[in-house]
């Protein structure tokens, strides 16, 4: 079985980005000890901060692997091209948050992406990933 994460902007500072919100542990780290709980699974992982190469790897990879975890970060609340190129391939898609976005700001209560998406998975810290993986491995 074939996985991909994909991060989105800011993601890249986890560990080091308000820690109180986001956690202490970078996500290289939580990454190798989520391969290494899942050596059955192929797990690869990208990271940008930008929309436009979020849709790329998405649509590169969205026909060929078994799923996509997907944390859009600040573009849940703001992208349609997300959610059209995530009705646009193939793979199911679950969208994760570190934090739990219904008990923060308002405008981060509304996400574009999830009724693109197999379901949603928010406030578990990393843990969301692992849920992810659980509910893509079925």
């Amino acid at each position: 079985m074939k996985i991909q994460i994909i991060n989105g902007p800011n993601l890249n500072l986890l560990g080091s980005r308000e820690p109180e919100t986001y956690g202490k542990q970078d996500f290289e780290s939580f990454l190798k000890q989520l391969r290494e709980g899942y050596p059955d699974v192929e797990i690869d992982y990208y990271q940008s901060n930008v929309e436009g190469e979020l849709i790329n790897k998405m649509q590169e990879v969205g026909f060929s692997c078994d799923g996509i975890i997907l944390n859009a970060g600040g573009y849940t609340h703001t992208s349609v091209a997300l959610h059209d190129c995530i009705q646009a391939i193939t793979a199911p898609v679950v969208e994760v948050h570190i934090s739990n976005i219904y008990a923060r700001e308002e405008f981060r209560r509304k996400s574009l992406i999830t009724s693109a998406c197999k379901g949603s998975i928010v406030g578990f810290g990393l843990d969301s990933y692992c849920l992810a993986l659980i509910s893509l491995l079925g």
